[in-house]
């Protein structure tokens, strides 16, 4: 009997075996399933992942694999038929010809520029070395290479357990999600990029908050999307012009990152995540929810509100959450989440790019989520942000504090400053490079003429407080320079 069939005839035995067990229940040790059924344990964990697959078993590392919990998302899964017209129906003008797609990515490229050690950073969007849990990724990778199989084709799709983990993660104590709703990907930008592409035609409007992050806007265009903005406010986007956005568009999607916005850091209000769900399901249409700060929460923030993914029966939120910016930029390990038939788009379209994420990569984060280092460091990290957070604001405070943030976030990585009117922050970015100190022009989060001059500061790139101070002293002495004036300098 070859290894193909004896995986099938394995995993049909076990599909009716589990008619025998309740929801959670665990089932027999990989070992007592060889012996009973005369089979290698290579058949037995490939059985197992096809079943996972399947979202009729969990397997949780360390602990065994359990049959999977009845999905509880209130009503049930809701109508997806829904899918095929957004999924189909080309808005008018997508036939016509859009011209040659433009990639813009300068304001991606300028969080991603090194800069010489002499210059204190303040743009970057990664964890400094000093605050990422270096040990616990060591120690993954070593774990990791000793896996049998890690250098074999991981399923297209990604390896079963670690689907499992993040559907646990995404869906919350409700189980609305399971491992079958989820796709790995390389990083949350190309989570994006397959997500866009999968839900829009070249030449469609696509919805974004205004300002956004960058990426987003670098990744419509490039696929020939056009990016028509919706103003956010201190509780997200205003709902009552996303209702006219998608009426006057007639688009079939709205990106937004409705925890700890980038730039701005706001939080989606309760009355608005209910409206934001209910506006683009009325107008046949996705959301794609960029939940990039999570674990980025800091130790002073309130509990979290779900994602919108959590309470999303209809499918209509294509979900992107990413271990990277809370682990290391070089684990580019992403998950893409979503329910209905736009799901095999979104699977087509990653395999067309790029086959499948590296099994290492996958296998190392494994690793690394299901250790108990995961849950210490993310508890480290939320003291660490917040201490840099309030460090950040107390040096502005103190030598710039017209440009406080009226309310400052308590997650994410960044604050949002409003600089005076007429400012040219191009010019301040340049000056205040010269004076040792890298910040972001805030120009580039938005899709065409910003409304007004801002400055987005990163506090996670520098060694430890001590430059974070200094660098707000550098950017005083920049601005000082431009002419700004004296009532924002004022100490």
């Amino acid at each position: 009997m070859n290894d193909s069939s004896s995986v099938a005839r394995l995993t049909a035995t076990l599909r009716k075996e589990l008619d025998r067990y309740s929801d959670g229940e665990k089932l027999p040790s990989s070992r007592e399933l060889v012996t009973r059924y005369q089979v290698s344990p290579v058949t037995v964990s490939r059985a197992v992942a096809t079943l996972a697959a399947e979202g009729l078993v969990a397997s949780r590392p360390g602990t065994g694999v359990f049959k999977a919990t009845a999905r509880r998302v209130a009503g049930g899964l809701g109508d997806v038929s829904w899918q095929e017209v957004a999924l189909s129906a080309d808005p008018p003008h997508a036939a016509l010809d859009t011209g040659p797609r433009g990639v813009d990515a300068a304001g991606v490229l300028a969080t991603l520029a090194a800069l010489p050690p002499e210059v204190i950073d303040l743009n970057g969007g990664y964890l400094h070395a000093s605050i990422r849990p270096e040990r616990a990724l060591a120690g993954a990778l070593a774990r990791a290479g000793r896996r049998p199989g890690t250098w074999s084709r991981p399923p297209a799709e990604g390896l079963a357990e670690l689907r499992d983990w993040f559907a646990r993660d995404i869906g919350g104590p409700a189980g609305s999600l399971d491992a079958s709703d989820v796709l790995i990907t390389a990083g949350g930008q190309s989570a994006l990029t397959t997500a866009l592409r999968a839900v829009a035609s070249p030449g469609s409007p696509v919805l974004v908050e205004s300002p956004t992050y960058p990426g987003v806007l670098a990744v419509a265009r490039a696929a020939g999307l056009r990016p028509v903005p919706v103003p956010v406010d201190a509780d997200g986007v205003r709902t009552d012009l996303l209702a006219e956005a998608f009426e006057a568009t007639r688009a079939r999607v709205f990106v937004c990152q409705p925890l700890f916005l980038n730039p701005t850091g706001a939080i989606l209000s309760p009355p608005r995540r209910t409206a934001v769900l209910d506006i683009a399901r009325a107008a046949g249409a996705f959301v794609v929810e960029d939940d990039f700060a999570r674990h980025l929460v800091h130790a002073d923030s309130p509990p979290l509100p779900l994602p919108l993914a959590a309470d999303d029966p209809h499918g209509v939120v294509v979900h992107v959450r990413s271990l990277t910016k809370a682990a290391s930029p070089s684990l580019r390990i992403a998950a893409l989440t979503a329910r209905g038939p736009v799901q095999g788009r979104l699977r087509a379209i990653q395999a067309v790019d790029s086959f499948f994420v590296p099994r290492p990569l996958q296998e190392t984060a494994l690793e690394l989520v299901g250790s108990p280092a995961w849950a210490r460091h993310l508890r480290a990290l939320a003291g660490t942000l917040h201490e840099r957070r309030t460090t950040l604001l107390t040096a502005l405070g103190g030598a710039l504090p017209a440009l406080l943030p009226p309310r400052p976030p308590r997650g994410g990585c960044h604050l949002w400053l409003r600089l005076p009117d007429g400012t040219d922050e191009r010019a301040v970015t340049t000056t205040a490079l010269r004076h040792g100190v890298a910040v972001t022009a805030g120009g580039p989060y938005f899709t065409a003429e910003a409304p007004a001059p801002h400055l987005r500061l990163s506090y996670i790139s520098t060694p430890g407080t001590t430059q974070l101070a200094e660098g707000v002293m550098r950017l005083r002495r920049a601005l000082a320079e431009r002419g700004a004036p004296p009532a924002a300098l004022q100490r």
